[in-house]
């Protein structure tokens, strides 16, 4: 008898943020190569075409499915799905009653990040509307909920009752995610300057974005600005401005795709993890695998992912410890011995780990 396990992949019909989406393709490929025997994965979207999933291991396309329509997935109308095994990268699923126990129907979905509970006001609201009853909905029906970091799980106690539901998978970077053959010329179509830092935007153009604009202001370089929304960029010069830096250092530069954030990132002197919010920190985790050394505001969510990776240091430290990461850049040096344990630490990240701690969920339900 074979098990089939439905993967969810709504972020590939209507991608909401590029880290979703990549998470969620990386992941349906992970699922479909570390697939136990007598197991197959097939994906389905609440509306849509679907692109054209690699199946790794089996050298073949998931199989596709097209069902009904996101509003009646939101309002728990659902046919066709066919019950079963459902896994969801997003809280996007069919989240309605069934019988786990007798008809061996579980569903799963993932929460990347506590924006809409943290940070309401950086969401259009609409958005936060969606987030927190597709929450309650999970809440009633799904059989777990996975959060990337133990973090993430403390605080969500705050504002949902899983018990013993939540589970912790972490997320990973991109698979082979190194800069592109061509990245010094695609830094200069970007137009970024000689050296520079990044800094990470965060959820929120406002999310810590001061802070690091005060440690950077120092230093000799420029700093590069990456995740932040479109049309907020004139509200983070200014902002930079307010935070002693002046704006001509400041490049803001938003929906770069993977080959360009690789090359950004991959040449900065170091990248600057201001953020403190309950998130997954996606430009942390490329940081440490191009080898850029990181240097992130203390939080439970970089501690926990950072770890001997980077310096995680308070707020009133950041200025110090960015000067620390830029005083000596060669392999013997501080910034040196960073690069290695940046990588070293990221390779505890992949999506094939992410992947069989899946299967291992879905087997215990």
């Amino acid at each position: 008898m074979t098990v089939r396990l439905r993967v969810v992949l709504d972020q590939l019909v209507a991608p909401t943020r590029s880290d979703l989406e990549t998470a969620s393709r990386s992941l349906a490929a992970a699922l479909a190569e570390t697939a136990p025997a007598g197991c197959e994965v097939e994906a389905i979207a609440p509306s849509g075409e679907l692109p054209s999933i690699d199946g790794v291991a089996e050298g073949r396309r998931l199989p596709l499915a097209r069902r009904e329509t996101a509003a009646a997935w939101q309002l728990g109308v659902v046919t066709g799905v066919g019950g079963g095994m459902i896994h969801s990268p997003t809280l996007m699923a069919p989240l309605v009653r069934h019988d786990r126990v007798h008809d061996h129907d579980q569903t799963v979905v993932t929460l990347w990040d506590l924006r809409a509970w943290e940070a309401p006001e950086e969401l259009p609201r609409a958005s936060v509307m969606w987030e927190r009853a597709m929450l309650r909905r999970a809440v009633r029906y799904a059989d777990a909920l996975i959060v990337p970091t133990h973090a993430m799980a403390e605080r969500l106690e705050t504002h949902a009752r899983l018990g013993e539901r939540v589970r912790v998978i972490a997320g990973a970077q991109p698979d082979g995610f190194a800069a592109p053959t061509d990245a010094a010329a695609r830094r200069r179509d970007l137009g970024l300057p000689p050296a520079y830092l990044v800094l990470a935007g965060g959820i929120g153009a406002s999310d810590g974005l001061a802070a690091g604009f005060r440690a950077a202001a120092p230093s000799a370089f420029d700093v590069v600005v990456v995740d932040v929304p479109e049309g907020e960029e004139a509200g983070v010069s200014a902002l930079a401005e307010a935070s002693g830096l002046a704006a001509h250092r400041v490049h803001v530069r938003s929906g770069l795709d993977r080959g360009d954030r690789a090359a950004t990132i991959e040449a900065a002197a170091a990248l600057i993890a201001p953020s403190t919010r309950g998130a997954w920190p996606w430009r942390v985790l490329d940081a440490m695998a191009l080898g850029t050394p990181v240097v992130a505001i203390d939080s439970d969510v970089h501690r926990e992912v950072v770890l001997d990776g980077g310096i995680v240091v308070p707020e009133a430290g950041l200025e110090d410890a960015v000067v620390d990461a830029l005083s000596d850049r060669s392999l013997t040096g501080d910034a040196g011995r960073m690069r290695v344990l940046g990588r070293d630490r990221s390779r505890a990240f992949s999506w094939a780990g992410a992947a069989e701690r899946v299967w291992q969920v879905h087997a215990d339900l």
